[in-house]
């Protein structure tokens, strides 16, 4: 447990150590966010970096952002993406493989790296199996994640930066206020 507190305060402090406005901080943490929960664990950064440039978001939080996916959290996001895909294309009458399924079928796999042969292997015999719903389910139920988790993310990262700053402030006033007491009564 010590280990993930330390990785916690870490991203903390990599989100409080940056001097850019606010805005711009939350920016692109939820650019992070948004790639972290909808694109395939490697490629992430590809597109997050790049899109933080154009969007003009922090590119550090465009990194850390993605790391929602990392190897502890990829066996239990991607089922959830899964399905939630799975439930909405049962929605539109689609039909999908069972989620159960598709983990049984990628776990001789040893890893959700997409740069192994073997899950792309795996993944093409998921695809041709189902038509394609396997790689639907992912990528909706991905964006159905981040269309909760970005606004979160940009909201709680905009108002924890702002409320971190406004504390310093406080702290910096109230050290300059009782400088220029002493001061006074030197004086």
């Amino acid at each position: 447990m010590s280990w993930i507190k330390d990785k916690w305060r870490y991203l903390l402090a990599q989100m409080l150590r940056e001097k850019a406005p606010v805005e711009f901080i939350a920016r692109g943490w939820a650019i992070g966010m948004f790639y972290g929960c909808t694109i395939p664990f490697g490629f992430q950064l590809l597109l997050s970096v790049p899109t933080a440039v154009l969007l003009k978001g922090s590119k550090v939080g465009a990194t850390l952002g993605t790391f929602i996916t990392n190897h502890f959290t990829i066996f239990l996001i991607y089922p959830m993406q899964f399905w939630l895909g799975n439930r909405m294309l049962e929605l539109f009458g689609a039909h999908v493989t069972p989620v159960s399924t598709m983990m049984e079928e990628l776990k001789h796999v040893g890893s959700f790296m997409i740069w192994t042969s073997d899950f792309w292997q795996a993944l093409g015999q998921m695809v041709e199996k189902d038509g394609g719903a396997t790689l639907a389910s992912f990528f909706l139920g991905g964006f159905l994640l981040a269309a909760v988790t970005v606004p979160l993310t940009y909201i709680g990262v905009f108002r924890y930066v702002r409320a971190h700053r406004a504390r310093k402030e406080g702290k910096r006033r109230a050290r300059a206020t009782t400088g220029s007491m002493r001061e006074a009564q030197e004086a």
